[in-house]
């Protein structure tokens, strides 16, 4: 699935979000694992969600995320900076986290 590569072209936080902005025609061709990425993220899922929804590894879900970015067929939405000055994780973002886990 990943050509053996193990690691993403960039960093992807686990609860980055994901949307797909392809066209279902463009999909063909695609890598099965890709599509389902895309079908999957019509509706905009974290990158935990998408390795836990396709039951893969999230280091696996990374890479495949990463290069449908990099492709342009899904958008990413990193969290903004993680943490505020004092070095408190940002509660938004745990909530966040904490939300996208019950929903598993």
């Amino acid at each position: 699935m990943t050509g053996g590569r193990t690691r993403p072209r960039y960093q992807l936080a686990i609860e980055a979000l994901v949307s797909t902005t392809a066209d279902p025609v463009h999909l063909q061709g695609l890598l099965p694992e890709h599509q389902r990425i895309c079908h999957l993220c019509q509706e905009v899922k974290s990158v935990a969600e998408v390795s836990a929804l396709l039951n893969i590894p999230l280091g696996v879900a990374r890479i495949l995320v990463a290069d449908l970015a990099e492709a342009g067929m899904v958008a990413i939405h990193q969290p903004g900076g993680g943490s505020e000055a004092g070095g408190t994780p940002d509660v938004t973002l745990l909530e966040r986290v904490l939300s996208g886990l019950r929903k598993l």
